[in-house]
């Protein structure tokens, strides 16, 4: 869950560990000691501690190949 040390984005087109590899590459780009919790499941990924430009993660994460957006907070 999102909190204010993390920073929650919802992630689509995530099937597999290699899906997860590619969104954690495409975080670690911008943020490379992060940490990045990847649920597949839900499509919900935690980058802590949190991004210090929201907007450019989800963009850097999308054109990893996996469309994502910020969290509402409090929704995941």
């Amino acid at each position: 869950m999102a909190g204010t040390d993390s920073s929650t984005f919802v992630v689509e087109n995530m099937t597999c560990g290699k899906c997860a590899a590619r969104v954690t590459k495409a975080v670690h780009s911008l943020a490379p000691k992060a940490d990045v919790d990847v649920d597949l499941a839900t499509g919900a990924v935690v980058v802590s501690p949190a991004a210090q430009d929201e907007a450019g993660m989800a963009r850097a994460i999308s054109e990893a190949g996996y469309p994502a957006r910020i969290a509402d907070r409090g929704l995941i």
